[in-house]
C-alpha cells in the first residue's frame, strides 16, 4: 500500500526530512512550496510541486512542514490543521525516544538523537542530529536542538527558541521563548525571554 507523504517547504531542511520519512517507511514523498511557481521540478531525489496553498488538499496521507523559521513553521501548522489535513510527527528509528517521553504532532525526531523519560516535545519542534535530551524536560513548541546539544534532566526551553549546534544545558535550567543559544555555548542558569546568550558561561549578547 502507497503512503504518500507532502512536505511543505523545499529547502535544505527538507531533504532531512524526507529521508527520515522514508525510513519510517512512506513510500512516496512529494514536496510542496508555492514559492517554485506551477511547475512539478525536482529537489535532489524527490518531485516538488511549486503550487498556491489552496492547491495542497488531501491527495497525501499526511503532511509535514519543514521550514526552519519557526514563525513560519507555525503558520503552515496550523493552516494545514485548520483544513482538516494531518500532520504528522516524524522519529528516525536510528533515534533513541523513550515510551514515556511525549511527543506533538509536527515533531521531527532526527537520526542519533536521545530522548529520555517524561520529556514533552511540543507542536513543532525539531530535535536535530545527535541531540541529547535527559529526563523531564520540556521543548516548547516550534523549537529547535540544533545538532550536537547536550540537555541535562527537567530543562524547559520555550516557544520558538533556537539552541545552537553544540551548546551544554545545565541541569533544571529555564530558557525562555524566543531565546537564541550561541553554537557551542554553555547555560548554567536561567535565561529570560527575548535573549540571545552566548559563550561559557553563556550571557546576553
Amino acid at each position: 500500500m502507497t503512503r504518500r507523504l507532502g512536505i511543505i517547504g523545499a529547502g535544505g531542511h527538507g531533504k532531512v526530512v524526507a529521508d527520515t520519512a522514508e525510513r519510517l517507511g512512506w513510500s512516496e514523498v512529494v514536496f510542496f512550496d508555492p514559492r517554485f511557481g506551477p511547475l512539478e521540478q525536482a529537489h535532489g531525489h524527490w518531485r516538488l510541486l511549486g503550487v498556491p496553498e489552496e492547491a495542497i488538499n488531501h491527495d497525501c496521507d499526511g503532511y509535514f512542514v519543514a521550514i526552519g523559521n519557526s514563525q513560519a513553521r507555525q503558520r503552515w501548522c496550523e493552516w494545514l490543521l485548520v483544513r482538516g489535513l494531518s500532520l504528522v510527527k516524524l522519529i528516525d528509528p536510528a533515534s533513541t525516544v523513550s515510551r514515556y517521553a511525549t511527543l506533538e504532532s509536527g515533531v521531527l525526531v532526527v537520526a542519533g538523537s536521545v530522548i529520555n523519560a517524561d520529556t514533552h516535545i511540543a507542536r513543532g519542534a525539531i530535535v536535530n542530529t545527535r541531540a541529547a535530551i535527559d529526563h523531564d524536560c520540556t521543548i516548547g513548541a516550534y523549537s529547535h536542538v540544533c545538532p550536537g546539544t547536550a540537555l541535562a534532566g527537567a530543562v524547559t526551553v520555550g516557544e520558538h527558541s533556537w539552541l545552537g549546534i553544540g551548546c551544554q544545558v545545565r541541569q533544571g535550567a529555564r530558557i525562555g521563548s524566543h531565546v537564541t543559544v550561541g553554537a557551542g555555548a554553555t547555560v548554567v542558569s536561567d535565561i529570560e525571554d527575548d535573549l540571545t546568550v552566548v559563550g561559557t558561561p553563556a550571557r546576553p549578547q
